[in-house]
């Protein structure tokens, strides 16, 4: 096994650590919250063709789609000259899951290695594939990423179905700048005003109730699938802002569902297999935090009443129960089919499942369920799109406005 870099504990005060973009209302206040502890983190926002041509010359085009992005920005970003590759690091999230995203940082370091064998890759991961990294996530640190997690979803949500009606264009963007700043301080100046979540949910909901909106009906478009896929501007050639340009409101279903789904993974396998173990109950523990800190979040939204709570996550884990085992937890498993039924059943019957060619744990749990779910719910109108290097834009464009000429209101 070749040597690689090591981000060392003197690296914090002189590196700058470079973030791929895959969320970025939550990754700008999780970046906040290691900021506040010394760290240097910057999100990288190139996203031009160059992204991908980096990604095809580093990896092989056998990868997924997510990994050679990923890879491709931060190539495409060091070669910039923007960054001091003595100065430099990279952070790369690793669930620990089957697929192929488990080698991602392998693949990573690979690539780096060839012209910048001086800049270390850090892995962010709770499931302790690499121990000895000087990049270390603390309790405190960890609950207030959960509250970052909490908040972006929030958000994330408010601001799709503001700006999919809003009467005066840009108003929306404004209140999420404006909750982005408050949110982001509160972090960066460790204030325990964080802690004051319902007092915060209810003050994001009712800013963004203040916003004027039209009346007009339009039709509602659920986006499940991978999940840097589903998330991405980058990975999805700007979906949300697209389907927005078609009249629509896109309706994405929150982080926390993926964040529960790998949590309630492991404890899930060991009822399954009947093989208890000290991880399977510390993931417990920290899904019933997790699971009791939506429940006050859907609970407050119900209360204000201007938006559609979020999912349960117990109610998805029962929707998947109709169709398919929750033992299937390659790629993003049972939770597909999962979102995909929840959709349907709140009233969301147009669904894009985004997935990256080739992706076989998402093709069997996202096409292969689809039928399964259509039975279940007639109106159901579902597409899946593929997204690669080869597949053009306008290709993808045009498969969704052929589902939406199907779509109804």
């Amino acid at each position: 096994m070749p040597e690689y870099a090591k981000f060392t504990e003197d690296m914090i005060k002189t590196h700058t650590i470079l973030v791929p973009d895959m969320l970025p209302i939550h990754f700008k206040m999780l970046i906040s919250i290691f900021e506040a502890k010394g760290y240097k983190l910057e999100l990288l926002r190139n996203d031009s063709r160059s992204v991908v041509d980096e990604g095809l010359k580093n990896v092989h085009n056998d990868a997924c789609y997510p990994a050679l992005l990923v890879i491709g920005q931060f190539m495409d970003a060091l070669k910039s000259g923007k960054y001091d590759p003595d100065k430099t690091a990279l952070l790369i999230t690793q669930t620990g899951g089957g697929c192929r995203a488990s080698n991602y940082i392998h693949l990573l370091r690979k690539a780096v290695a060839k012209n910048y064998p001086q800049i270390p890759v850090v892995s962010l991961n709770f499931s302790g594939l690499e121990k000895d990294s000087a990049f270390r996530i603390t309790a405190p640190m960890f609950l207030k990423m959960l509250y970052a997690v909490l908040y972006g979803d929030l958000l994330m949500t408010c601001y799709n179905k503001c700006r999919a009606y809003e009467i005066n264009k840009g108003e929306s963007k404004k209140m999420l700048d404006k909750w982005h700043r408050r949110l982001c301080n509160i972090f960066l100046k460790g204030s325990k005003m964080f802690l004051r979540t319902k007092k915060v949910y209810r003050d994001i909901l009712d800013d963004f109730a203040s916003i004027p909106l039209s009346s007009e009906k339009k039709i509602r478009v659920g986006i499940v699938g991978e999940i840097y896929v589903k998330y991405s501007p980058l990975a999805n050639n700007h979906l949300e802002d697209f389907l927005i340009s078609e009249g629509c409101e896109p309706v994405v279903p929150s982080l926390l569902e993926f964040v529960m789904y790998c949590a309630a993974g492991t404890f899930n396998d060991a009822k399954i297999y009947d093989h208890p173990t000290k991880q399977s109950l510390f993931n417990k523990i920290g899904y019933d935090l997790i699971y009791a800190k939506q429940k006050e979040l859907i609970n407050v939204m119900k209360e204000q009443g201007s938006f559609e709570p979020l999912h349960d996550f117990e109610y998805l884990r029962k929707l998947a129960d109709k169709y398919i085992n929750q033992g299937v937890v390659m790629g993003e498993g049972w939770l597909i089919p999962a979102e995909m039924a929840a959709l349907a059943k709140s009233g969301v019957e147009n669904i894009i499942c985004t997935q990256p060619f080739g992706c076989l744990p998402n093709h069997i749990v996202a096409k292969g369920m689809s039928r399964a779910i259509k039975e279940d719910n007639p109106n159901a109108n579902i597409v899946a799109i593929d997204y690669d290097p080869g597949a053009t834009r306008v290709n993808q464009e045009n498969r969704i406005k052929l589902m939406l000429a199907n779509a109804r209101l």
